[in-house]
């Protein structure tokens, strides 16, 4: 896990309604992604551990961080470091 440096601010989004629902979650995370200030992490309610998310935007060059949030429900932030 990464050390969040820098963020002052959190965006919050929860899918978990959309994965109950059988939709595609990525398609939001995307638009609060690019929707985010220089200072600011995205914070995503999932309903389990989302590792392919999590590689996948590692990969676009975002950093996270992950916890449980009890009940099998976890919390990932994702953010950039400014270059």
């Amino acid at each position: 896990m990464s050390d969040i440096r820098g963020v002052n601010r959190y965006r919050r989004l929860d899918v978990r309604r959309v994965i109950a629902q059988g939709g595609e979650p990525l398609v939001h995370i995307r638009e609060a992604l690019a929707q985010l200030a220089s200072d600011e992490a995205l914070a995503v309610q999932a309903p389990f551990l989302p590792s392919p998310l999590i590689e996948l935007l590692t990969g676009e060059g975002y950093r996270s961080r992950f916890e449980s949030a009890g009940a099998g429900n976890w919390v990932v932030y994702f953010w950039r470091v400014a270059e």
